[in-house]
């Protein structure tokens, strides 16, 4: 019996000791600088973004944070990148909606070496981003009502996305068959050139972000004709919804998020998701986010999970309906 009594109370000491252990690691995190990855070249929103959290999360953690841009292949290879990391929380990654839909528009995407379902850990949805049908003022084109109207009349139209493939380009294509028109899709490698050509009259039209359009807003040289999210963009208020108008099944919203490689320790997770829930509260962050076209979310961390899931799922349906590829 004592000998048994023995064994028991040591099993109960080494339990308690590995846990203590563990969670002596946990509340010691992070132990060396934070690495951000970023699967897009600098400059970009995503990449803004990185950099005013990273500065916010080093100042709580007491850990220099480093951005890490890793762009290609639409994202896939920063990703592939972070999904390879230790997990031990020192290399996360900042990644747009476009994380969920990359494997389903590259042809190369099933070669990228992770599952973008399972291969990582959610950590929290940093914001949402409305996507937004913009007109140039060159085009002529003051309503929805105008857009759909011309190209039903035969005038051939044209729209801008940031890339084949992309939530835009997605968003152009569920239009195109919700309103019965073929705006001719014309990708550009990237935002700033796609709005650059709608505002020298090159193309019509875009589907994009609030961001890089909003300053044109003010001057007249771009008008915002519908927002593709379920309810108006407390953004841009006025900007009446696809649905309002007339168009079903066209709801799409763009989103960022912050994730960890696969078997991130619970620990962490819980730290950093507390920490950045608390970052996307502060009043520079929301003012600077908004400039962004950005609306902070934060909240749980398997909501990021799920809006993840169910993107791909959705979006690849769509995509394999549609014959969407990127390029």
């Amino acid at each position: 019996m004592k000998s048994t009594r023995r064994r028991a109370i040591a099993a109960a000491v080494a339990l308690g000791s590995a846990c203590a252990a563990g969670f002596a690691w946990a509340n010691g995190y992070p132990s060396k600088p934070i690495t951000l990855v970023v699967a897009y070249p600098a400059g970009g929103d995503t990449d803004a973004l990185a950099r005013l959290f990273a500065e916010k999360l080093a100042a709580r953690v007491g850990q220099p944070v480093v951005v890490d841009n890793r762009p290609g292949a639409s994202g896939i290879i920063g990703s592939a990148y972070v999904s390879k990391a230790p997990p031990d929380g020192h290399t996360l990654l900042l990644a747009p909606s476009t994380f969920s839909i990359a494997q389903l528009v590259l042809k190369s995407g099933g070669a990228s070496g992770y599952d973008v379902l399972n291969g990582f850990t959610p950590i929290v949805q940093t914001g949402s981003l409305p996507l937004f049908l913009v007109a140039g003022s060159a085009s002529g084109l003051a309503t929805l009502k105008d857009l759909v109207g011309a190209a039903k009349g035969g005038k051939p139209l044209t729209y801008a996305s940031p890339g084949s493939g992309s939530p835009m380009h997605i968003l152009g294509e569920m239009f195109n068959r919700a309103a019965g028109v073929n705006l001719a899709h014309v990708p550009y490698k990237g935002v700033a050139p796609a709005v650059n050509d709608v505002l020298g009259g090159h193309v019509p039209a875009t589907f994009i972000t609030l961001g890089p359009v909003a300053p044109y807003f003010a001057n007249g040289k771009m008008l915002p004709l519908a927002v593709a999210s379920r309810e108006r963009s407390p953004l841009a208020p006025k900007v009446p919804t696809l649905l309002e108008l007339g168009y079903k099944d066209v709801e799409v919203t763009a989103w960022n998020g912050l994730w960890g490689p696969r078997n991130l320790p619970p620990e962490i997770v819980k730290t950093l998701n507390g920490h950045f829930n608390e970052i996307l509260k502060m009043p520079d962050i929301v003012s600077r986010m908004a400039v962004l076209g950005t609306v902070p979310v934060g909240g749980r961390a398997d909501a990021l999970g799920k809006i993840n899931a169910a993107d791909f799922e959705r979006f690849g349906k769509v995509i394999k309906e549609l014959g969407i590829q990127a390029d």
